[in-house]
């Protein structure tokens, strides 16, 4: 048993590295509910915004995964569920750098987030981690989020889902909806054709702006065994999201992010291989 959750093991990631953070969700008085927050609180995540929802039980997520690393997740939101518009102080969220919105599994809280994306400051960007679940939404209701969407994060599987396209032509759509940045993560690796047009290259990522295109390909060196999966694609947008906040390019952001992802698999758990900032600049070097 871990804590977790996609926006919150994105932001515990980024407390780690140094970056100042906050969180504004929902859980129970009971003993998950303050193993998330104490979680939260060694890294110096602000846990202020976080509403109790006593009564009512925190948030879990059963995962099943194999050795061939094919997992399924049982979502159970419990209190996420009873999260309101009321609960989010705009005031707060509008002094951010940045945003990170991740999905519910309740319909319920989908209203209030579009309402909260047209209320939040021009100055604040907003990252977006749809899931599986908002993917599936499709474009037409996701639309008025992607269209303030400063740095859409999915996998494969989402953008086909989203786009009803491969990675490219997914990409090229969700520019065109407004996004500024597109980062798709590949897994294990996708055969995708090259930037300046010639042959192929394995990818384990994808990142495409409105002027230029990267691919992340995977360091053959070994650099640790993989024990769980679980959280990867959440340690990406850590180590993406931590590079533009300290002024980094697209293409060392899709690096950040793979290291950091390859910290996140040593361990089991989502978070317990995230490295510190030390650890990921002696990485970073050594690569």
């Amino acid at each position: 048993s871990f804590p977790g959750g996609s926006a919150a093991n994105t932001i515990y990631g980024l407390a780690k590295l140094g970056v100042k953070t906050g969180f504004s969700g929902a859980i129970s008085d009971d003993t998950e509910g303050k193993i998330l927050l104490n979680d939260f609180e060694k890294v110096g995540v602000d846990t202020g915004q976080i509403r109790i929802k006593p009564g009512a039980k925190t948030g879990a997520v059963l995962c099943l995964s194999d050795e061939l690393g094919r997992r399924v997740l049982y979502v159970t939101p419990r209190a996420n569920s009873l999260l309101t518009m009321n609960d989010l102080d705009l005031t707060y969220l509008n002094q951010a750098r940045m945003l990170h919105l991740s999905s519910f599994a309740d319909d319920r809280q989908f209203k209030p987030l579009l309402e909260l994306t047209g209320k939040l400051d021009s100055a604040v960007k907003l990252s977006f981690s749809p899931g599986a679940l908002y993917a599936a939404k499709g474009l037409k209701s996701l639309n008025p989020i992607l269209n303030r969407t400063y740095v859409l994060f999915v996998n494969q599987s989402e953008m086909q889902q989203l786009t009803g396209k491969n990675v490219k032509e997914g990409a090229e759509i969700c520019l065109e909806l407004g996004c500024h940045i597109i980062v798709v993560t590949l897994g294990k690796g996708v055969k995708l054709g090259k930037e300046t047009g010639q042959g192929t290259s394995t990818a384990i990522g994808y990142i495409r702006d409105a002027d230029t295109e990267y691919t992340i390909e995977p360091d053959r060196r070994n650099l640790g065994i993989k024990v769980d999966t679980t959280g990867a694609g959440d340690a990406f947008a850590t180590g993406f999201l931590y590079g533009l906040l300290k002024g980094k390019g697209l293409e060392e952001g899709g690096r950040l992010g793979n290291i950091v992802a390859q910290f996140s698999v040593s361990k089991t758990g989502a978070r317990e291989g995230l490295p510190t900032a030390t650890q990921l600049a002696q990485r970073y070097q050594k690569l």
